[in-house]
Protein backbone atom coordinates (compact mmCIF):
# COMPACT_ATOMS: atom_id res chain seq x y z
CA UNK A 1 0.00 0.00 0.00
CA UNK A 2 1.22 3.62 -0.48
CA UNK A 3 1.59 5.80 2.22
CA UNK A 4 -0.53 8.65 3.30
CA UNK A 5 0.38 12.53 3.65
CA UNK A 6 0.28 14.13 7.21
CA UNK A 7 -0.26 17.45 6.16
CA UNK A 8 0.85 18.12 10.48
CA UNK A 9 4.06 17.15 9.74
CA UNK A 10 6.43 20.08 9.62
CA UNK A 11 8.67 18.73 7.73
CA UNK A 12 6.06 18.09 4.28
CA UNK A 13 7.80 20.20 2.17
CA UNK A 14 11.34 19.36 2.27
CA UNK A 15 12.87 17.11 -0.12
CA UNK A 16 13.52 14.75 3.49
CA UNK A 17 10.02 14.25 3.96
CA UNK A 18 9.42 13.32 -0.01
CA UNK A 19 12.06 10.69 0.37
CA UNK A 20 10.88 8.99 3.57
CA UNK A 21 7.50 8.85 1.69
CA UNK A 22 9.65 7.24 -1.02
CA UNK A 23 11.45 4.77 1.53
CA UNK A 24 7.88 4.06 3.13
CA UNK A 25 6.60 2.81 -0.71
CA UNK A 26 5.11 -0.98 -0.50
CA UNK A 27 5.38 -0.46 -4.25
CA UNK A 28 8.55 1.24 -4.74
CA UNK A 29 10.01 -1.75 -6.40
CA UNK A 30 7.78 -1.76 -9.22
CA UNK A 31 9.40 1.64 -10.79
CA UNK A 32 12.14 -0.39 -11.61
CA UNK A 33 10.12 -2.74 -14.02
CA UNK A 34 9.96 0.07 -16.30
CA UNK A 35 12.61 1.81 -19.11
CA UNK A 36 12.81 5.91 -18.00
CA UNK A 37 14.24 8.11 -20.38
CA UNK A 38 17.23 10.18 -19.24
CA UNK A 39 17.36 14.08 -19.82
CA UNK A 40 19.93 13.14 -22.47
CA UNK A 41 17.55 10.93 -23.80
CA UNK A 42 15.02 13.23 -24.44
CA UNK A 43 17.21 15.40 -26.51
CA UNK A 44 19.00 12.37 -28.88
CA UNK A 45 18.69 13.32 -32.53
CA UNK A 46 19.25 9.47 -33.43
CA UNK A 47 18.59 6.50 -32.11
CA UNK A 48 21.86 5.54 -30.31
CA UNK A 49 23.00 2.63 -28.23
CA UNK A 50 21.13 2.18 -25.19
CA UNK A 51 22.79 4.59 -21.97
CA UNK A 52 20.50 3.68 -19.85
CA UNK A 53 22.95 2.34 -17.16
CA UNK A 54 25.62 5.41 -17.34
CA UNK A 55 24.34 7.00 -13.66
CA UNK A 56 26.03 10.63 -14.86
CA UNK A 57 22.96 10.58 -16.97
CA UNK A 58 20.12 11.09 -14.60
CA UNK A 59 16.51 10.17 -15.43
CA UNK A 60 13.83 12.56 -16.54
CA UNK A 61 10.69 13.56 -14.80
CA UNK A 62 8.22 12.02 -16.30
CA UNK A 63 4.82 12.77 -15.40
CA UNK A 64 2.89 12.58 -18.77
CA UNK A 65 1.36 9.09 -17.81
CA UNK A 66 -1.99 10.07 -19.32
CA UNK A 67 -0.84 10.60 -22.37
CA UNK A 68 1.41 7.59 -23.21
CA UNK A 69 3.15 5.09 -20.44
CA UNK A 70 6.41 4.43 -20.15
CA UNK A 71 7.95 1.16 -21.23
CA UNK A 72 8.08 -2.20 -19.28
CA UNK A 73 11.37 -3.95 -19.19
CA UNK A 74 9.30 -7.51 -19.29
CA UNK A 75 7.87 -6.18 -22.74
CA UNK A 76 11.21 -7.39 -25.19
CA UNK A 77 10.21 -10.96 -23.25
CA UNK A 78 6.79 -11.04 -24.53
CA UNK A 79 7.62 -9.48 -28.21
CA UNK A 80 10.33 -11.86 -28.47
CA UNK A 81 8.72 -15.12 -27.17
CA UNK A 82 6.30 -14.14 -30.11
CA UNK A 83 8.92 -13.55 -32.59
CA UNK A 84 10.39 -16.89 -31.90
CA UNK A 85 6.91 -18.91 -31.92
CA UNK A 86 6.29 -17.43 -35.21
CA UNK A 87 9.40 -18.08 -36.51
CA UNK A 88 9.88 -21.87 -35.41
CA UNK A 89 6.27 -22.51 -35.83
CA UNK A 90 4.57 -20.86 -38.45
CA UNK A 91 0.98 -21.59 -39.30
CA UNK A 92 1.29 -24.13 -37.02
CA UNK A 93 1.38 -21.81 -33.92
CA UNK A 94 -2.08 -20.56 -33.93
CA UNK A 95 -2.48 -24.09 -32.04
CA UNK A 96 0.74 -25.36 -30.87
CA UNK A 97 1.77 -24.45 -27.13
CA UNK A 98 5.20 -24.02 -25.57
CA UNK A 99 6.37 -25.12 -22.36
CA UNK A 100 8.10 -21.93 -21.45
CA UNK A 101 5.59 -19.26 -22.95
CA UNK A 102 4.21 -16.84 -21.33
CA UNK A 103 1.29 -16.64 -23.98
CA UNK A 104 -1.04 -19.49 -25.07
CA UNK A 105 -0.88 -20.24 -29.47
CA UNK A 106 -2.37 -17.38 -31.29
CA UNK A 107 -5.81 -19.08 -31.43
CA UNK A 108 -6.79 -18.49 -27.64
CA UNK A 109 -4.47 -15.49 -26.95
CA UNK A 110 -6.98 -13.03 -26.59
CA UNK A 111 -8.81 -15.15 -24.24
CA UNK A 112 -5.47 -15.15 -21.90
CA UNK A 113 -5.53 -11.47 -22.65
CA UNK A 114 -9.29 -11.20 -21.46
CA UNK A 115 -8.06 -13.24 -17.75
CA UNK A 116 -5.31 -10.45 -16.91
CA UNK A 117 -7.32 -7.29 -18.24
CA UNK A 118 -10.99 -8.62 -16.31
CA UNK A 119 -9.93 -7.62 -12.43
CA UNK A 120 -8.04 -4.33 -13.94
CA UNK A 121 -11.57 -3.12 -14.93
CA UNK A 122 -13.27 -4.89 -12.21
CA UNK A 123 -15.02 -7.52 -14.86
CA UNK A 124 -15.45 -11.01 -15.47
CA UNK A 125 -13.17 -12.30 -17.77
CA UNK A 126 -16.13 -13.11 -20.35
CA UNK A 127 -17.38 -9.34 -20.27
CA UNK A 128 -14.03 -7.99 -21.85
CA UNK A 129 -12.01 -8.24 -24.90
CA UNK A 130 -8.94 -6.60 -26.43
CA UNK A 131 -9.34 -5.92 -29.80
CA UNK A 132 -9.07 -2.84 -32.35
CA UNK A 133 -8.49 0.59 -31.75
CA UNK A 134 -10.69 2.81 -28.85
CA UNK A 135 -12.37 4.85 -31.58
CA UNK A 136 -13.06 1.91 -33.63
CA UNK A 137 -14.79 -0.03 -30.74
CA UNK A 138 -17.08 2.79 -29.66
CA UNK A 139 -18.13 2.66 -33.19
CA UNK A 140 -18.94 -0.98 -32.72
CA UNK A 141 -20.05 -0.81 -29.46
CA UNK A 142 -22.66 2.24 -30.77
CA UNK A 143 -23.66 -0.11 -33.60
CA UNK A 144 -25.45 -2.12 -30.96
CA UNK A 145 -26.46 0.04 -28.36
CA UNK A 146 -27.51 3.02 -29.98
CA UNK A 147 -31.05 2.31 -31.44
CA UNK A 148 -32.94 5.24 -31.85
CA UNK A 149 -36.39 5.50 -31.92
CA UNK A 150 -39.01 7.98 -32.82
CA UNK A 151 -39.86 9.15 -29.16
CA UNK A 152 -35.81 7.96 -28.38
CA UNK A 153 -33.20 9.10 -30.13
CA UNK A 154 -31.12 11.88 -28.48
CA UNK A 155 -27.60 10.97 -26.99
CA UNK A 156 -26.56 12.68 -24.05
CA UNK A 157 -22.96 12.97 -23.72
CA UNK A 158 -20.05 15.27 -22.35
CA UNK A 159 -19.64 18.80 -23.70
CA UNK A 160 -16.58 21.77 -24.00
CA UNK A 161 -14.31 21.49 -20.61
CA UNK A 162 -13.28 24.78 -22.28
CA UNK A 163 -14.26 26.79 -25.28
CA UNK A 164 -11.93 25.68 -28.40
CA UNK A 165 -12.40 22.19 -27.14
CA UNK A 166 -14.22 19.68 -28.81
CA UNK A 167 -14.32 16.02 -27.37
CA UNK A 168 -12.63 13.13 -29.13
CA UNK A 169 -15.89 10.90 -29.35
CA UNK A 170 -17.96 13.86 -30.80
CA UNK A 171 -16.88 12.89 -34.18
CA UNK A 172 -17.49 8.88 -33.79
CA UNK A 173 -21.57 10.23 -31.39
CA UNK A 174 -21.98 12.66 -34.68
CA UNK A 175 -20.94 9.79 -37.68
CA UNK A 176 -23.30 7.44 -35.64
CA UNK A 177 -26.53 9.68 -35.31
CA UNK A 178 -25.85 10.67 -39.27
CA UNK A 179 -26.28 7.08 -40.03
CA UNK A 180 -29.75 6.43 -38.51
CA UNK A 181 -30.29 10.09 -40.94
CA UNK A 182 -30.91 11.99 -37.57
CA UNK A 183 -29.07 15.29 -37.01
CA UNK A 184 -26.84 16.13 -34.60
CA UNK A 185 -28.04 19.31 -33.74
CA UNK A 186 -31.07 17.98 -32.46
CA UNK A 187 -30.25 14.68 -31.32
CA UNK A 188 -27.10 15.55 -29.39
CA UNK A 189 -27.46 16.66 -25.60
CA UNK A 190 -24.04 18.24 -24.47
CA UNK A 191 -23.17 18.07 -20.78
CA UNK A 192 -21.49 21.11 -19.85
CA UNK A 193 -19.88 23.09 -17.34
CA UNK A 194 -22.23 25.77 -15.67
CA UNK A 195 -19.29 27.64 -14.76
CA UNK A 196 -16.84 28.12 -17.70
CA UNK A 197 -13.87 29.13 -15.32
CA UNK A 198 -14.51 26.15 -13.13
CA UNK A 199 -14.58 22.94 -16.03
CA UNK A 200 -15.92 20.83 -13.32
CA UNK A 201 -19.12 18.54 -13.78
CA UNK A 202 -21.20 18.06 -10.84
CA UNK A 203 -23.14 14.68 -10.35
CA UNK A 204 -25.98 17.15 -9.65
CA UNK A 205 -26.04 18.78 -12.88
CA UNK A 206 -25.27 15.36 -14.80
CA UNK A 207 -28.23 13.19 -13.64
CA UNK A 208 -30.34 16.91 -13.90
CA UNK A 209 -29.54 16.87 -17.61
CA UNK A 210 -30.90 13.14 -17.65
CA UNK A 211 -34.15 14.10 -16.39
CA UNK A 212 -34.69 16.82 -18.65
CA UNK A 213 -34.11 14.42 -21.39
CA UNK A 214 -35.06 11.30 -20.26
CA UNK A 215 -38.05 10.47 -22.27
CA UNK A 216 -36.22 11.28 -25.64
CA UNK A 217 -33.39 10.23 -24.96
CA UNK A 218 -31.46 6.54 -26.06
CA UNK A 219 -28.25 6.18 -25.18
CA UNK A 220 -25.38 7.78 -22.63
CA UNK A 221 -22.12 8.10 -23.50
CA UNK A 222 -19.97 9.83 -20.61
CA UNK A 223 -16.20 9.90 -19.95
CA UNK A 224 -14.84 8.17 -16.60
CA UNK A 225 -12.42 10.79 -16.14
CA UNK A 226 -12.73 13.51 -17.94
CA UNK A 227 -9.26 14.32 -19.66
CA UNK A 228 -8.68 17.62 -19.03
CA UNK A 229 -9.48 18.42 -15.94
CA UNK A 230 -8.89 14.58 -14.96
CA UNK A 231 -12.21 14.59 -12.68
CA UNK A 232 -13.11 11.12 -11.98
CA UNK A 233 -16.97 11.18 -12.24
CA UNK A 234 -19.41 8.70 -10.09
CA UNK A 235 -19.83 6.15 -12.57
CA UNK A 236 -22.03 3.69 -9.76
CA UNK A 237 -24.04 7.07 -9.16
CA UNK A 238 -24.61 7.56 -12.59
CA UNK A 239 -25.36 4.72 -14.46
CA UNK A 240 -28.01 3.63 -11.74
CA UNK A 241 -29.86 7.13 -12.36
CA UNK A 242 -29.46 5.97 -16.43
CA UNK A 243 -31.19 2.75 -15.69
CA UNK A 244 -33.77 4.07 -13.71
CA UNK A 245 -35.14 6.03 -16.15
CA UNK A 246 -34.59 3.21 -19.02
CA UNK A 247 -31.67 4.28 -20.47
CA UNK A 248 -28.52 2.68 -21.70
CA UNK A 249 -25.24 4.08 -20.55
CA UNK A 250 -22.00 3.56 -21.26
CA UNK A 251 -18.37 4.74 -20.32
CA UNK A 252 -15.02 6.13 -21.81
CA UNK A 253 -12.47 4.64 -19.66
CA UNK A 254 -9.35 5.75 -21.76
CA UNK A 255 -8.58 8.24 -18.78
CA UNK A 256 -9.44 5.91 -15.82
CA UNK A 257 -8.13 2.20 -16.63
CA UNK A 258 -5.24 1.18 -14.93
CA UNK A 259 -5.81 4.58 -12.63
CA UNK A 260 -8.58 4.27 -10.72
CA UNK A 261 -10.34 1.38 -9.19
CA UNK A 262 -13.34 0.05 -11.92
CA UNK A 263 -16.14 -2.25 -10.82
CA UNK A 264 -17.63 -1.95 -13.98
CA UNK A 265 -19.87 -5.63 -13.70
CA UNK A 266 -20.84 -4.83 -9.99
CA UNK A 267 -21.83 -1.25 -10.93
CA UNK A 268 -23.93 -2.28 -13.92
CA UNK A 269 -22.49 -0.51 -16.67
CA UNK A 270 -23.84 -1.46 -20.09
CA UNK A 271 -20.44 -1.30 -21.90
CA UNK A 272 -17.42 0.59 -21.95
CA UNK A 273 -14.32 0.89 -24.23
CA UNK A 274 -11.01 2.43 -23.40
CA UNK A 275 -7.22 2.55 -24.98
CA UNK A 276 -4.22 0.98 -23.29
CA UNK A 277 -1.94 3.27 -24.45
CA UNK A 278 -1.66 6.00 -21.55
CA UNK A 279 -1.76 4.18 -17.89
CA UNK A 280 -1.38 0.64 -19.38
CA UNK A 281 1.79 1.47 -21.22
CA UNK A 282 1.33 -0.51 -24.05
CA UNK A 283 2.74 1.61 -26.81
CA UNK A 284 1.69 3.98 -28.78
CA UNK A 285 -1.55 3.43 -31.00
CA UNK A 286 -1.46 -0.06 -28.54
CA UNK A 287 -4.78 -2.37 -29.11
CA UNK A 288 -7.47 -1.56 -27.10
CA UNK A 289 -10.00 -3.44 -24.95
CA UNK A 290 -13.96 -3.06 -24.51
CA UNK A 291 -16.63 -4.62 -21.81
CA UNK A 292 -20.33 -5.55 -22.24
CA UNK A 293 -22.00 -6.90 -19.46
CA UNK A 294 -22.94 -10.24 -19.12
CA UNK A 295 -27.15 -9.05 -19.78
CA UNK A 296 -25.60 -8.06 -23.03
CA UNK A 297 -23.85 -10.84 -24.08
CA UNK A 298 -26.05 -13.61 -23.85
CA UNK A 299 -27.07 -15.99 -26.86
CA UNK A 300 -29.57 -18.32 -27.25
CA UNK A 301 -29.56 -20.90 -29.57
CA UNK A 302 -32.43 -22.69 -30.42
CA UNK A 303 -32.89 -26.08 -32.01
CA UNK A 304 -31.01 -28.17 -34.13
CA UNK A 305 -31.09 -25.54 -36.58
CA UNK A 306 -29.12 -23.53 -34.66
CA UNK A 307 -30.98 -20.30 -34.69
CA UNK A 308 -30.02 -17.65 -32.48
CA UNK A 309 -30.83 -14.98 -30.39
CA UNK A 310 -28.55 -12.35 -29.24
CA UNK A 311 -28.28 -8.87 -28.98
CA UNK A 312 -27.97 -7.23 -32.33
CA UNK A 313 -24.85 -6.25 -33.36
CA UNK A 314 -21.53 -5.75 -36.01
CA UNK A 315 -20.10 -9.00 -36.63
CA UNK A 316 -17.01 -10.78 -37.68
CA UNK A 317 -15.58 -14.34 -37.95
CA UNK A 318 -13.88 -13.69 -34.73
CA UNK A 319 -16.43 -13.29 -32.88
CA UNK A 320 -18.05 -16.90 -33.98
CA UNK A 321 -18.27 -19.30 -31.96
CA UNK A 322 -14.93 -21.03 -31.76
CA UNK A 323 -15.94 -24.29 -31.72
CA UNK A 324 -17.82 -24.26 -35.64
CA UNK A 325 -15.04 -21.00 -36.19
CA UNK A 326 -13.51 -22.68 -39.07
CA UNK A 327 -16.61 -24.79 -40.11
CA UNK A 328 -17.45 -21.59 -42.85
CA UNK A 329 -20.90 -22.78 -42.70
CA UNK A 330 -22.49 -19.05 -43.14
CA UNK A 331 -24.47 -19.12 -40.19
CA UNK A 332 -22.99 -16.78 -37.85
CA UNK A 333 -23.21 -17.75 -34.02
CA UNK A 334 -21.41 -15.63 -31.41
CA UNK A 335 -19.21 -16.32 -28.59
CA UNK A 336 -20.85 -15.55 -25.39
CA UNK A 337 -20.18 -12.64 -23.54
CA UNK A 338 -17.75 -9.43 -25.12
CA UNK A 339 -16.01 -12.26 -27.32
CA UNK A 340 -18.77 -12.43 -29.58
CA UNK A 341 -18.29 -8.17 -30.68
CA UNK A 342 -15.01 -9.65 -31.72
CA UNK A 343 -14.51 -8.82 -35.66
CA UNK A 344 -11.30 -9.99 -36.56
CA UNK A 345 -8.49 -12.01 -35.20
CA UNK A 346 -6.39 -9.94 -33.11
CA UNK A 347 -2.91 -9.07 -33.53
CA UNK A 348 -0.18 -11.56 -31.53
CA UNK A 349 2.00 -8.41 -31.37
CA UNK A 350 0.12 -6.13 -30.11
CA UNK A 351 -1.87 -8.97 -27.93
CA UNK A 352 1.89 -10.07 -26.07
CA UNK A 353 2.57 -5.56 -25.77
CA UNK A 354 -0.55 -5.04 -23.50
CA UNK A 355 -0.03 -8.53 -21.70
CA UNK A 356 3.42 -7.48 -20.72
CA UNK A 357 2.07 -4.90 -18.32
CA UNK A 358 -1.06 -5.86 -17.76
CA UNK A 359 1.32 -8.87 -15.80
CA UNK A 360 2.84 -5.71 -13.84
CA UNK A 361 -0.34 -4.30 -12.63
CA UNK A 362 -2.13 -7.62 -11.71
CA UNK A 363 1.36 -8.31 -9.40
CA UNK A 364 0.78 -4.57 -7.38
CA UNK A 365 -2.86 -4.68 -8.02
CA UNK A 366 -5.29 -1.66 -8.61
CA UNK A 367 -6.52 -1.10 -4.86
CA UNK A 368 -2.72 -0.33 -3.89
CA UNK A 369 -1.61 1.53 -6.56
CA UNK A 370 -5.03 3.71 -6.39
CA UNK A 371 -4.11 4.19 -2.65
CA UNK A 372 -0.50 5.51 -3.77
CA UNK A 373 -2.12 7.25 -6.05
CA UNK A 374 -4.44 9.36 -4.10
CA UNK A 375 -1.50 10.09 -1.71
CA UNK A 376 0.68 11.40 -4.63
CA UNK A 377 -1.84 13.85 -5.63
CA UNK A 378 -2.46 14.78 -2.13
CA UNK A 379 1.22 15.27 -1.79
CA UNK A 380 1.24 17.29 -5.38
CA UNK A 381 -1.58 19.43 -4.30
CA UNK A 382 -0.09 20.23 -1.12
CA UNK A 383 2.89 21.71 -2.19
CA UNK A 384 1.82 23.59 -4.76
CA UNK A 385 -0.63 25.64 -2.88
CA UNK A 386 0.72 25.91 0.60
CA UNK A 387 4.75 25.22 0.50
CA UNK A 388 6.60 27.77 1.05
CA UNK A 389 8.10 27.82 -2.12
CA UNK A 390 4.69 28.26 -3.75
CA UNK A 391 3.78 31.52 -1.49
CA UNK A 392 7.25 33.39 -2.13
CA UNK A 393 6.87 35.97 -3.93
CA UNK A 394 3.10 34.96 -4.61
CA UNK A 395 3.89 32.55 -6.97
CA UNK A 396 0.66 30.52 -6.01
CA UNK A 397 -1.52 33.42 -7.36
CA UNK A 398 -0.01 32.88 -11.14
CA UNK A 399 -2.08 29.28 -11.38
CA UNK A 400 -5.53 27.61 -10.13
CA UNK A 401 -6.00 24.37 -9.79
CA UNK A 402 -8.88 23.01 -12.33
CA UNK A 403 -8.79 19.19 -10.89
CA UNK A 404 -11.76 18.89 -8.09
CA UNK A 405 -9.90 19.11 -4.48
CA UNK A 406 -11.74 16.21 -2.97
CA UNK A 407 -9.13 13.25 -4.09
CA UNK A 408 -11.70 10.62 -4.69
CA UNK A 409 -13.30 12.87 -7.21
CA UNK A 410 -9.91 12.61 -9.57
CA UNK A 411 -7.33 10.13 -11.16
CA UNK A 412 -3.91 10.57 -11.29
CA UNK A 413 -3.71 13.70 -12.40
CA UNK A 414 -3.47 17.53 -11.51
CA UNK A 415 -4.42 20.25 -13.87
CA UNK A 416 -3.19 23.44 -13.75
CA UNK A 417 -4.65 26.59 -15.11
CA UNK A 418 -1.38 29.56 -15.32
CA UNK A 419 -2.38 32.88 -16.09
CA UNK A 420 -3.04 34.04 -19.25
CA UNK A 421 0.52 34.77 -21.26
CA UNK A 422 2.81 32.07 -19.28
CA UNK A 423 2.56 28.79 -20.67
CA UNK A 424 5.02 28.91 -23.44
CA UNK A 425 7.52 29.47 -21.15
CA UNK A 426 7.28 27.52 -18.30
CA UNK A 427 7.06 25.01 -20.62
CA UNK A 428 10.40 25.80 -22.49
CA UNK A 429 11.49 25.50 -18.61
CA UNK A 430 10.03 22.02 -17.63
CA UNK A 431 11.26 20.67 -20.77
CA UNK A 432 15.07 22.44 -20.70
CA UNK A 433 15.16 20.62 -16.94
CA UNK A 434 14.15 17.39 -18.00
CA UNK A 435 10.59 17.60 -17.08
CA UNK A 436 7.83 15.47 -19.32
CA UNK A 437 4.23 17.04 -18.77
CA UNK A 438 1.14 17.76 -20.96
CA UNK A 439 -0.11 21.00 -22.00
CA UNK A 440 -3.58 22.24 -23.37
CA UNK A 441 -3.31 25.13 -25.05
CA UNK A 442 -4.10 27.71 -23.75
CA UNK A 443 -2.78 27.98 -20.38
CA UNK A 444 -3.31 24.57 -18.63
CA UNK A 445 -0.53 21.90 -17.47
CA UNK A 446 -1.49 18.08 -17.06
CA UNK A 447 0.45 16.74 -14.13
CA UNK A 448 -0.03 12.64 -14.35
CA UNK A 449 2.19 10.83 -11.30
CA UNK A 450 1.56 7.06 -12.23
CA UNK A 451 1.88 5.31 -9.14
CA UNK A 452 3.91 2.38 -10.98
CA UNK A 453 6.55 4.43 -11.47
CA UNK A 454 6.69 7.92 -10.13
CA UNK A 455 7.55 8.37 -7.17
CA UNK A 456 7.16 11.51 -4.29
CA UNK A 457 10.74 12.70 -4.31
CA UNK A 458 9.79 13.30 -8.38
CA UNK A 459 6.77 15.18 -6.95
CA UNK A 460 8.70 17.34 -5.32
CA UNK A 461 11.56 18.13 -7.50
CA UNK A 462 8.52 19.30 -10.25
CA UNK A 463 7.42 21.46 -7.97
CA UNK A 464 10.73 23.32 -7.15
CA UNK A 465 10.77 23.55 -11.29
CA UNK A 466 7.50 24.44 -12.01
CA UNK A 467 7.69 27.42 -9.24
CA UNK A 468 10.80 28.79 -10.83
CA UNK A 469 9.00 28.34 -14.20
CA UNK A 470 6.30 30.34 -12.67
CA UNK A 471 9.13 32.85 -11.57
CA UNK A 472 10.32 33.64 -14.67
CA UNK A 473 7.55 33.30 -16.80
CA UNK A 474 6.05 36.24 -14.82
CA UNK A 475 9.10 38.07 -15.27
CA UNK A 476 8.89 38.00 -19.07
CA UNK A 477 5.61 38.96 -19.17
CA UNK A 478 6.02 41.50 -17.10
CA UNK A 479 3.95 40.49 -14.05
Amino acid sequence: MGPEVHSENLGLYNREYAAALDEKDDLKQFRDEFIIPSKKDLARKTLAADLENDQSDPRCLYLCGNSLGLQPRNLRKYVDQYLRSWAIKGVTGHFVSHEDALLPPYLHIDGAGSKLLAPIVGALPSEVALMGTLTGNIHILMSSFYRPTTERYKIILEGKAFPSDHIWYQYAVESQIQLHNLDPATAMVLIEPEDSSKPILSTEHILKVIDDNASSTALILLPGIQYYTGQYFDIKAITAHAHAKGIIIGWDCAHAVGNVDLQLHDWGVDFAAWCHYKYVNSGPGAMAGLFVHEKHGKVNIKGQARQCDYRPRLTGWWGHDKGTRFAMDNKFVPQEGAAGFQISNPSALDVSAVASSLDIFNKATIPALRKKSLALTNYLESLLLNSPSSKENSINTLFTLITPSNPEERGAQISIRLQPGLLDHVLHVLESNGVVVDERKPDVVRVAPAPLYNTFTEVWEFCQIFFQACREAAAVVGR
